[in-house]
């Protein structure tokens, strides 16, 4: 099984080193027709990476499984819609961080770039962490449930229209406590010498924060890919390729954000059905298909809701 972990994380290295190496050699600033056309090819690569699992699983190559090829490959989607669905939240919060720093568009896919990078490891740090817990304590996924119902419900009664000061963060606290700080930015460094002095860039802190942000938004996603399979490469895989196309999605939405008000509640209700999910599962466990075609529900209602009542325009 080592050798299909070692085998993924070449390939997601490998996909990296091209975007930034080759692709986005040169910082510009990336439009939406651009950002569609990278969201599709990161969609197309996992849906072609989920044929392989069908046919590894379907074939047996994955040992220490009975899931069928249909099985793993149902799994995967499921997994890899409720990353993609959790992520839309992520991109308001990507937004907001950006407008905070004030860091030009020029320059915010190669933060992105640095922050998924993080976000790899740090998922692979829960999903490893969350499957050893499972294995021993099968409790875990009560808690996992009513985590994720917490979430739901923190979610709803949010106020989207604060702004929230990031001054006061405690990452970025500690970093002006520790690292002198410039306004300054020159090109896309993360730290300019001046003086003889090191100081932290606006690009560093607010990868900091984009990094430390995700963190929290793991410990919702990875327990809700947990009630659709137990399968960590599944949960691992599914939720990478999700994450790995967040930087093109987040160029292609961010001018229209403000269209997708009634999103959130679809989200809510996705993180709401899978707790409950995970708490009713030793009573009755709904099948992936019917979680699925839940979640996609969900979201078209969600998306359809927003643009049939759009918001009204502040003066």
């Amino acid at each position: 099984m080592l050798i299909f972990w070692i085998a993924f994380l070449i390939l997601v290295a490998a996909m990296l080193a091209l975007d930034l190496g080759v692709f986005n050699k040169k910082d510009h600033e990336i439009g939406v027709g651009e950002a569609l056309r990278w969201t599709g090819v990161w969609i197309g690569v996992s849906l072609l990476f989920n044929a392989a699992l069908y046919f590894l699983y379907g074939k047996g190559y994955i040992p220490g499984t009975e899931l069928s090829g249909s099985e793993a490959a149902l799994e995967f989607l499921t997994g890899y819609i409720i990353e993609k669905s959790l992520s839309m939240d992520n991109i308001f919060v990507m937004a907001a961080i950006f407008g905070y720093f004030k860091i030009p568009k020029i320059y915010q896919h190669r933060v992105l770039f640095w922050g998924i990078l993080g976000a790899i490891i740090f998922r692979g740090v829960f999903v490893i962490g969350g499957a050893a817990l499972l294995h021993h304590f099968e409790w875990i996924m009560y808690v996992f449930g009513a985590l994720l119902i917490f979430s739901a419900l923190k979610m709803l009664f949010s106020k989207e229209d604060e702004e929230q000061d990031l001054s006061q963060n405690t990452v970025v606290k500690l970093a002006k406590k520790f690292f002198p700080i410039t306004t300054k930015i020159e090109g896309h460094a993360f730290f300019l010498k001046e003086n003889g002095k090191r100081f932290i860039t606006p690009l560093f802190l607010s990868l900091l924060v984009i990094e430390t942000t995700d963190i929290f938004f793991a410990v919702d996603s990875i327990p809700a890919i947990f009630a659709v399979t137990r399968d960590p490469f599944i949960v691992f895989t599914s939720n990478i390729m999700a994450i790995l196309g967040l930087r093109s999605l987040y160029f292609a939405l961010a001018a229209m954000l403000g269209k997708f008000h009634l999103l959130k509640y679809a989200l809510v209700f996705i993180l709401g059905f899978v707790g409950v999910k995970m708490l009713i599962m030793e009573l009755y466990k709904i099948p992936t298909w019917i979680s699925l075609s839940v979640i996609v529900l969900a979201l078209g209602l969600g998306i359809a809701a927003s643009f049939m009542f759009p918001a009204k325009e502040e003066k």
